[in-house]
């Protein structure tokens, strides 16, 4: 099965894709409460004793920097696709591709 074929075959079951994970993150999270199955015993913190800690954390995470990166993006690294065409770029003057 290729690639391609395989994403549309999960696009098209997309709401049992997304249930899927949301049972395997529940389950894993339930594995991580039960101190046989996952060893507690070095954390750093009393924080980390708590079952699903590490994937609030990484999810809390990947959201910040998701809407950080946003924030960046829409407070100047993003520019108009005509920015040196409007004749106020310090190197509007040279031609395109050459840079000094």
């Amino acid at each position: 099965m290729n690639l391609v074929k395989l994403i549309e075959f999960f696009r098209g079951r997309l709401k049992t894709v997304v249930r899927l994970c949301f049972v395997v993150l529940a389950v894993l999270v339930l594995l991580d409460a039960i101190p046989a199955i996952v060893d507690k015993e070095h954390a750093h913190t009393s924080i980390e004793h708590w079952p699903g800690f590490w994937a609030v954390f990484g999810f809390v995470a990947c959201v910040l920097i998701i809407i950080i990166s946003k924030w960046f993006g829409h407070a100047g690294i993003m520019v108009r696709e005509d920015y040196y065409e409007d004749g106020s770029a310090p190197l509007a003057s040279t031609p395109k591709g050459h840079h000094e």
